[in-house]
């Protein structure tokens, strides 16, 4: 039996056979309130019915097929008017349909479970007033625990809901609802996929405003727009920013993609335990409610939340309008849709420098990425759900729109957004493939796009790119040249050497003293070496940073001129964006074990106090932590901890009081100290006897803080419940959970092994929380006898829990920080004694095992360095 996976070769069957002509949809939620707990009395799962009605078309009368259902039972079940016997077709993931007619109508009416793992109807308890909220999130096939359906994207349907829900509640759904005879009954949708529709019901708090725009032809569109909240966050809900950049962006695409937002309405929840960042559901969009800061936040997690609001918003247009057919082709909305994130905040919305977080940030998901052993192409071969939902990765998302900015170097801006226009004319309310979008774009630039294609999208890995440089006797360019590698630790079969549009930058000190450019050329990098005739006969460089502007997507190297160069003066380049691919290279070269870990370390130190974007400086930080932990010799890490908390409290106490950058600082500090004297001072800050001049220790700062006190056995369980009645929250209880597993003690690590891998009384948030707490670098003793205990139970956790939480176990307690040869031998006997075990927990192992053995290798260079 197939259980809850479901093949692309059976998808592709059905939709073969089948055409549906709308769903029905009705909800009793009443049952979501009542009996404390997520249980029913019985100890099973607590339930609520739902009864589908599908009409639908078979092109073969009397033939047969399934429909996706993943409930506790069926309680009825009618076939063209005729009842079949729940118990004899349905296997609790399917329900077997046999002598189909040519017209047909099925009514399934079902109890389905509530969830604690973010994964269909999940249900949230708050513990602050004891409300309880609900949300759907289905992607990629979890609509089936919700509802009976054809799960897969391109079985397109309008859908009708209607909701029961508790007395005092709103839901809120896809459509327009309105409140009738004590059912909450929803405009038909247009025709869509099953994994964007959307249930969102509770006491939520709703703001409201509306969006206006005059059309090309003259008429008017007027779109309600919404934003929600758990009534316990509307205190620090800055609802009417969320709805500035949600206008802005609404301006930006009606701008670019010559088609009416075609959804009606446009509400945004922010939702508790939420696994994503957000849902581009049509209408009604999910996010994390973690983007509603309660603390005092930079402007860097404004700038990501606006991103993520136009990243959604772009898949209301790629994705939603116009959705892929299959798995495989996932990037057709999700590259755009990361793409456009950045291209609508840097021309729409007050975050200008969005192409530098994306330079910094993102595309550094995409390098890790690309030379794990499960690189795949940006069109991926996707097998079945499993493989399906492991590829929401960083190839799917930062890769694919590292690639599109490439393609709009190559093709053109105007050429590119005219095939977007045509693309979305000629597919609205259809399912396309890679070919679609192609042929819009060779007509509308008229390139080849096949071997563009053939390049970029269908082939894995990174490329280098390394300046090589010839001085004349004058001591100027004789000639520099640009040569092409294929990674080496991409797979044998991805030594592709691709197209790049890049641009060349040269760079010399000022009398100032800056660092600045002074000649640039751009050139379409072709094999293994290119020769940029246009920079011969310039003065000679002090750095030569390929790839200037970040147009193309590659690794960038640096002759040994400029690596001297951003040794000794890093931080007197000018040029925000290109302080930042030198500082993404850097941290390349480091991953790569060409670059000694305390040597980045120690740049971090020199130049990071001088970084203005604070964006960049949050990734600087993030990275030191990481080659502190994961890179650096074993036997220097306590002396690098100590010079990174050395610099983070001298940059924290000379940043401007109550700046971003002293924030920033702080959290920094707080993260890496360990010494006794800094565990005093920051016990200091958490009980209210220290003070740094300008910074405010808000409640997010005092969990932070006893964060690293308790993982260093400065406080104890009593000072963490004392914090907790301080901050009853769902927030608070996530920290508490957090800091309770980060406490050093063996029985602590047991017990919090066991909730996670023993049981699934945890809801999703404090698996995530209770792991973040297990694993700290700084009890490796303590987690080390989990190795083995590890390879025995994860084969078993990934049977018996969801896709979601099997797979936070499997990544989560890797045991990454017990890096030696002998945990990488153990890793590589459960690989060789389970090559039977499913391809995506296999997966999983294998991409842990890289990083380990990456870290490995960091870890030698790093020792050849100490001499």
């Amino acid at each position: 039996m197939p259980g809850e996976n479901l093949s692309r070769d059976e998808a592709r069957e059905r939709a073969g056979l089948l055409s549906v002509d709308g769903y029905e949809v009705a909800l009793d939620l009443r049952s979501a309130v009542g009996e404390a707990g997520g249980s029913s009395a019985d100890g099973g799962p607590r339930t609520f019915r739902s009864v589908t009605t599908i009409r639908f078309r078979a092109n073969e009368p009397g033939s047969s097929t399934f429909v996706d259902l993943i409930a506790p039972s069926v309680t009825a079940l009618s076939l063209n008017g005729e009842d079949l016997d729940p118990a004899a077709v349905f296997d609790g993931n399917r329900i077997h349909l046999e002598g189909l007619a040519e017209d047909n109508e099925l009514v399934v009416d079902a109890q389905c479970a509530y969830s604690r793992t973010g994964e269909g109807m999940h249900r949230f308890v708050d513990p602050e007033d004891g409300e309880v909220y609900l949300y759907t999130q289905y992607e990629p096939a979890d609509a089936r625990r919700v509802f009976a359906n054809f799960e897969q994207p391109d079985l397109k349907a309008p859908y009708r809901f209607s909701v029961q829900a508790p007395q005092g509640w709103t839901v809120w759904s896809n459509g327009v609802g309105e409140l009738v005879d004590g059912i909450w009954r929803f405009a038909e949708t247009k025709p869509i996929s099953t994994y964007i529709t959307a249930v969102v019901a509770g006491p939520y708090h709703y703001v409201t405003d509306s969006y206006e725009r005059v059309l090309d032809d003259g008429s008017k569109l007027v779109v309600p727009l919404g934003a929600m909240c758990r009534k316990g966050l509307a205190p620090y809900f800055d609802a009417d920013d969320v709805f500035l950049v949600t206008k802005q962006g609404l301006d930006f695409f009606h701008d670019n993609f010559d088609y009416p937002y075609p959804f009606g309405k446009y509400d945004q929840a922010f939702v508790p335990e939420y696994n994503l960042g957000a849902m581009e559901n049509p209408g009604m969009v999910t996010f994390r409610e973690e983007f509603i800061f309660r603390g005092k936040v930079t402007q860097a997690s404004y700038e990501r939340r606006a991103n993520v609001i136009l990243h959604e918003m772009a898949h209301m247009w790629f994705g939603d309008l116009v959705t892929m057919q299959w798995w495989d082709d996932l990037w057709l909305k999700e590259s755009f849709a990361d793409f456009m994130g950045s291209f609508s905040m840097v021309e729409a919305t007050r975050f200008t420098n969005a192409w530098i977080t994306f330079a910094n940030n993102r595309k550094s998901w995409a390098y890790r990425a690309d030379q794990l052993p499960s690189t795949h192409p940006v069109t991926a071969d996707i097998r079945d759900l499993e493989d399906a939902k492991l590829n929401f990765d960083g190839i799917t998302y930062a890769k694919g729109a590292s690639v599109l900015k490439q393609l709009v170097a190559y093709v053109g801006r105007d050429a590119f957004l005219e095939g977007a226009r045509r693309y979305f004319k000629r597919h609205a309310y259809g399912n396309t493939q890679l070919g679609d979008l192609l042929s819009v774009l060779e007509e509308t630039s008229g390139r080849d796009m096949a071997s563009w294609s053939r390049s970029w999208l269908q082939t894995a890995g990174v490329n280098s790119l390394t300046p090589a440089v010839i001085l004349s006797a004058e001591g100027r360019v004789a000639e520099l040249s640009v040569l092409q590698e294929a990674a080496p630790a991409a797979p044998a079969d991805h030594p592709e050497l691709r197209p790049h549009r890049v641009a060349v930058g040269l760079y010399r000190r000022t009398a100032e003293g800056a660092l600045e450019r002074y000649a640039r050329a751009e050139v379409d990098v072709d094999g293994p070496r290119t020769v940029v005739g246009e920079l011969a006969g310039a003065e000679a460089p002090e750095l030569v940073l390929v790839n200037d502007d970040d147009l193309t997507y590659c690794k960038i190297r640096f002759d040994e001129t400029s690596l001297a160069t951003l040794r000794e003066h890093l931080g007197d380049l000018t040029d925000p964006l290109a302080r930042a691919l030198c500082w993404s290279a850097l941290w390349n070269l480091t991953r790569d074990a060409l670059m000694p870990a305390r040597d980045f370390i120690g740049l971090v130190l020199r130049f990071a106090g001088r970084e203005t974007d604070i964006g960049v400086l949050q990734m600087l930080h993030a990275w030191a932590r990481s080659a502190l932990t994961h890179y650096a010799a074993p036997a220097w890490r306590e002396e690098g901890a100590a010079l990174l908390a050395e610099g983070a409290l001298s940059e924290l106490r000379t940043a401007g009081p109550g700046s971003q950058h002293q924030l920033t600082w702080a959290r920094f500090f707080t993260s890496v100290a360990s010494r006794a004297s800094d565990l005093q001072l920051l016990r200091g800050l958490w009980e209210g006897t220290a003070k740094i001049d300008g910074l405010e220790v808000d409640q997010e700062l005092r969990w932070a803080l006893l964060d690293t006190l308790t993982t260093y056995g400065v406080t104890d369980e009593a000072a963490l419940a004392a914090e907790l009645a301080r901050d009853d929250t769902a927030s608070g209880k996530r920290h508490q959970v957090r800091c309770l597993a980060s406490r050093p003690s063996a029985a602590v690590k047991a017990q919090a092994w066991a909730q996670v891998v023993e049981s699934d009384a945890l809801s999703n948030a404090l698996v995530e929380a209770t792991i973040a707490g297990f694993q700290q670098p700084s009890q490796r003793e303590l987690t080390a006898p989990y190795t083995q205990k590890y390879f025995e139970v994860i084969e078993r956790v990934w049977d018996q829990r969801s896709i979601q939480i099997g797979m936070d176990v499997v990544r989560g307690l890797f045991p990454g920080l017990q890096d030696s040869q002998g945990t990488l031998d153990a890793t590589d006997a459960w690989l060789s004694a389970h090559e039977g075990a499913a391809p995506a927990l296999r997966r999983l192992v294998l991409e842990a095992r890289d990083d380990l053995a990456r870290g490995l290798r960091g870890q030698a260079c790093d020792v050849s360095a100490a001499g």
